[in-house]
C-alpha cells in the first residue's frame, strides 16, 4: 500500500499541519518487523516539512563475514520539500537561496503530492551504516574450513603461470 500526502489536504488542514502513522513492511528492504513512523507534515509557505521518528528492525548482511544480522532502526526524519521549482522561482526573482550544511530540499516540480512510502524507503536505506558489521567480535571469513573450496574456477589459469625475470 502506498501512502500519499496530498498538498491540497495539507493546505486545508487545521494550522496547515497533518499527523499520520506509517506501520508496514517496505518492499525491497528485508524487514524483520514493520517500519513504524510517527510523522508530522507542515506547510511552510513555499515549502513542506515532513518530520518524525522512524523505528523498525531490518536484516542486513555483514560486510566482513557475509552473515545476516538484525539491525535496529531508530532515527529522526526531517525532510524539506519545495512546492515550486527551486531554480525557476529563485532565478527569475534574482533572490538567492542558500542550502546550509546537512540540509537537503527536494523539489516537487509542481507535483501536488508527496509519496510517503518512497520517502521512508529512501530514508531507511540512507540510515544504514556505511560499514555493516554484525558485531564487534566479528572475525570475518576466518571461520571457513580448509576443506571448503572458495577458489573461483575462473582463476585456475593463474595456477600454472610462470614469470621469467628479465636478464
Amino acid at each position: 500500500m502506498k501512502t500519499i500526502l496530498s498538498l491540497d489536504e495539507l493546505e486545508n488542514s487545521s494550522n496547515k499541519t497533518l499527523y499520520f502513522t506509517f506501520d508496514e513492511k517496505i518492499e525491497g528492504i528485508d524487514c524483520v518487523t514493520p517500519i513504524h513512523a510517527d510523522l508530522c507534515a507542515k506547510s511552510l509557505g513555499d515549502f513542506v516539512q515532513v518530520s518524525g521518528n522512524v523505528k523498525g528492525k531490518v536484516l542486513l548482511e555483514c560486510d566482513l563475514c557475509l552473515e545476516k544480522f538484525e539491525y535496529d532502526l531508530d532515527y529522526e526524519l526531517d525532510e524539506l520539500f519545495s512546492k515550486g521549482s527551486l531554480l525557476g522561482d529563485y532565478d527569475e526573482s534574482g533572490q538567492e537561496f542558500e542550502i546550509k550544511d546537512g540540509q537537503f530540499v527536494t523539489d516537487l516540480n509542481g507535483e501536488n503530492e508527496i509519496d510517503i512510502y518512497d520517502l521512508l524507503y529512501q530514508s531507511v536505506i540512507l540510515s544504514f551504516p556505511n560499514k555493516k558489521v554484525c558485531g564487534i567480535n566479528c572475525k570475518g571469513r576466518e571461520y571457513i574450513s580448509q576443506e571448503e573450496d572458495i577458489t573461483d574456477p575462473r582463476l585456475e589459469i593463474f595456477n600454472n603461470l610462470q614469470i621469467n625475470p628479465k636478464k
